[in-house]
């Protein structure tokens, strides 16, 4: 049976690597749990010496191109790239460095509806296993649905099977921020993970809430070890106390 492994994360803010709550994230900033003194290239060199792929940089807003430049340039291949990801973009960050696409917004016109002509194309000009889609999400009254823009704007699309299945024809793996608890250590979206754990086909990482090795072990039962995960503010590496990151090394060594 497959089991949860931990995904490393890189994300930037106004040129930093930090941890912040997911659903404050707008123009006028964020809250913030962690802003590391280190640079992004002294995370992403660590990651490749214990060779942890399927990790992620993300460019939270403007002002995050030269640090993620300089993260995928310290570990070329082995990092993927999220954030403001277009088909004008796609392959120059492939170029860069970055081993897949993470895109979400730029899936979407301003009103939150999906252009499926876009997910075509991008699919279709840099190879659909290059491309990762995000499907960050909030919760609402009948489940989950798509947050784009830093995840303040929601949109049509549902976050269900129906959806995963139609939207893996052009990609090759699924990211999905819950962003509701996201940075909160507050515990993951157990209901989410159950649906997410149902979908058979490619890899889906989840992101939020995991408070620590207990959290990891709750998303490898309820998705039937289907689910990878990543670890943010609850990881000493990011200044918290839920979980070493030696312990997460030891966890994916099973």
């Amino acid at each position: 049976m497959a089991t949860t492994k931990f995904r490393p994360c890189i994300d930037l803010h106004e040129g930093k690597v930090k941890q912040i709550v997911g659903g404050t994230l707008n123009e006028s900033g964020a809250v913030e749990n962690f802003v590391s003194e280190k640079a992004p290239a002294w995370y992403a060199r660590k990651f490749s010496r214990d060779n942890l792929r399927g990790g992620h940089v993300i460019k939270l807003g403007p002002g995050n191109e030269e640090a993620a430049r300089e993260a995928l340039g310290a570990w070329p291949g082995g990092l993927q790239i999220g954030g403001g990801i277009s088909l004008t973009n796609a392959a120059d960050w492939l170029e860069a460095g970055a081993s897949e696409v993470i895109v979400t917004s730029w899936f979407f016109d301003a009103g939150g509806r999906f252009l499926e002509d876009r997910a075509e194309a991008l699919a279709r000009e840099v190879g659909k296993e290059k491309v990762i889609i995000d499907l960050s999400c909030r919760k609402v009254a009948e489940g989950w649905r798509v947050a784009m823009n830093r995840w303040q704007t929601i949109t049509e699309m549902a976050v269900d099977l129906e959806a995963i299945d139609r939207l893996s024809q052009y990609c090759g793996e699924f990211l999905i921020h819950a962003a509701d608890v996201e940075g909160q250590c507050g515990g993951v979206d157990v209901p989410l993970v159950n649906l997410l754990g149902q979908w058979q086909g490619c890899a889906i990482t989840y992101a939020g809430g995991v408070r620590g090795l207990q959290d990891l072990g709750l998303i490898n039962e309820a998705s039937g070890g289907r689910l990878d995960a990543t670890v943010g503010s609850a990881l000493d590496l990011f200044g918290g106390n839920g979980v070493s990151y030696e312990d997460l090394l030891k966890w994916n060594r099973g």
